[in-house]
């Protein structure tokens, strides 16, 4: 491999990490603090990426559909709690599994109705379609430059308000225990909801980001959701730290094992990456709320 292909294949590598861990964040608080598995998550993320695709159709601007999509996101993952997950806080694992399989394959035929079988594109704008020199013979697209400082930022903001703030503090006693939190007057059946919609905000946001590269069609969510389920156990649970540096790790695996190994046996790393490292490290990287 060149000098070139090496800087391009780590960009990419770490552009499709911050991707999961836009992805698996909200996942891995909802899972870690709550207590629920949601397998619905990635169905947030595909209706990000739907509504930003039809709010750039009609509008022609980015920054627009950015700002409509990822509140329609929150907004659609705070209904769904408030009526649903909800009764599901206490109860089994293996029935929050079956709710939210359920909720996927309703959303999915929900959006069929919606918008239609057919793929939706995302055309980007001038300012954001173009390449950037990197090195005399590298160009880099500028739009997932964009994709790994929103990534970036948005993993020091997160990490900053769950480990340094009185809300963050909130979140971290609920998740410890949630009866003796309640006891000291923390709302802990609210901070949860503000948990599951800052992760559904962040499924959006993730969609929104991906939905230019990739297509933006039904189904979409399952296959990040995958992924971002890896993280979340490799990361450990309830862990924004763990939850970063599994996901640059998975994205650097999953893109370097595409580029030397065969696309299929690339896409296995991953799972040896998780194997291996579950079997060293079973909590995940980093087993905490942190």
């Amino acid at each position: 491999m060149t000098l070139n292909l090496i800087i391009e294949q780590v960009l990419n590598g770490c552009q499709l990490g911050v991707m999961l861990f836009m992805m698996s964040a909200g996942l891995t608080l909802v899972f870690g603090i709550m207590n629920l598995i949601n397998l619905a998550h990635g169905s947030l993320y595909m209706i990000g990426a739907y509504v930003a695709a039809s709010v750039l159709a009609a509008t022609g601007n980015f920054l627009l559909a950015v700002l409509v999509a990822v509140p329609a996101a929150a907004a659609v993952g705070y209904a769904v709690d408030r009526v649903l997950l909800r009764h599901f806080y206490r109860r089994s694992h293996l029935d929050q599994t079956l709710a939210t399989f359920g909720l996927i394959l309703a959303a999915n035929e929900l959006v069929r109705m919606i918008w239609g079988a057919t793929p939706l594109a995302m055309p980007l704008p001038g300012l954001l379609a173009g390449s950037v020199p990197l090195l005399p013979d590298l160009q880099y697209p500028v739009f997932r430059l964009v994709v790994l400082a929103v990534g970036l930022v948005m993993a020091g903001v997160l990490y900053v308000l769950v480990t340094h703030t009185r809300g963050g503090m909130w979140v971290r006693a609920g998740a410890s225990d949630r009866t003796m939190a309640a006891a000291l007057g923390i709302d802990v059946s609210r901070v949860f909801s503000v948990v599951f919609v800052a992760g559904a905000a962040l499924a959006g946001l993730a969609g929104v980001m991906a939905g230019p590269i990739l297509a933006v069609q039904v189904g979409m969510g399952e296959p990040i959701l995958i992924l971002a389920l890896v993280v979340v156990v490799v990361g450990g649970l309830g862990s924004i730290r763990g939850a970063f540096v599994a996901a640059l790790l998975i994205g650097l695996g999953d893109t370097f094992g595409r580029v030397l190994l065969h696309p299929a046996l690339g896409s296995m790393a991953i799972y040896v990456i998780m194997a291996t490292l579950l079997a060293l490290r079973p909590g995940g990287l980093f087993p905490s709320h942190a």
